[in-house]
């Protein structure tokens, strides 16, 4: 056999061994969309009313689907959050929990998703352990917490004493499992007003926190909603 042909067919098997892993994905993405396309056309069959529909959608991606197929229905996907969305209906939605359906009027409601989080609101000040000594950090903390004791502004503290740059008087807004584990719980267990420390060994994080709001609860919902004049 001719040796290039040989070199020929083994550039081929190569290639198809390269691009497998590419036809994989695609028949997945395929697969997935044919999924939906067919979700779509058995759950939402002619004739079957709304409340129908909707009692057969239970995640965000087969709210899409239908909105996708139902375009002439004008259909909305509503994101709305606590203390931010306020009208009536709002906060009759924001009462509901995930998969509760419900018509006020001609409009038709079922919540998709539903999540809660707290945020978190507070000042620090923050030490490289990398740079300075444990008794050098126990120093500076005394100093500070002094200070600050005495009345001393604590966003002027930060300014003068934090080694991370924060250009902010430090200040720090976050939501739970957003920050490492001992920052979180810490500020977690104080009050508003509060000004204590925390450390972070293992990475030499060392702070002088000041916790200046109470914790905020916040609800978001995902809705999927329809006008249905009769």
């Amino acid at each position: 056999m001719p040796r290039n042909y040989n070199i020929f067919n083994t550039q081929v098997k190569n290639r198809r061994k390269r691009f497998a892993h590419l036809n994989i994905e695609y028949m997945k993405n395929t697969i997935l969309g044919l999924s939906l396309l067919l979700f779509s056309a058995s759950a939402f069959a002619q004739g079957a009313t709304v409340t129908d529909q909707f009692k057969k959608i239970d995640n965000v991606q087969q709210a899409q689907a239908w909105m996708d197929a139902n375009k002439n229905l004008k259909p909305a996907l509503l994101h709305l959050s606590a203390g931010k969305d306020s009208t009536l209906i709002d906060k009759r939605l924001l009462r509901q929990k995930k998969g509760d359906l419900f018509s006020v009027g001609y409009v038709t409601y079922k919540v998709i998703e539903s999540t809660e989080t707290v945020k978190y609101r507070a000042n620090y000040i923050f030490l490289d352990g990398g740079s300075l000594t444990n008794s050098q950090i126990d120093s500076l903390r005394k100093i500070i917490l002094q200070k600050a004791t005495a009345g001393e502004s604590f966003d002027k503290l930060s300014d003068e004493y934090t080694m991370d740059g924060n250009t902010q008087h430090g200040a720090l807004r976050f939501i739970a499992n957003m920050m490492v584990k001992e920052f979180e719980t810490a500020v977690q267990e104080h009050a508003n007003g509060d000004i204590f420390t925390v450390d972070v060994p293992n990475r030499e994080w060392y702070y002088v926190v000041k916790k200046t709001a109470n914790d905020q609860a916040t609800r978001m919902i995902t809705v999927l909603s329809i006008f249905t004049p009769h």
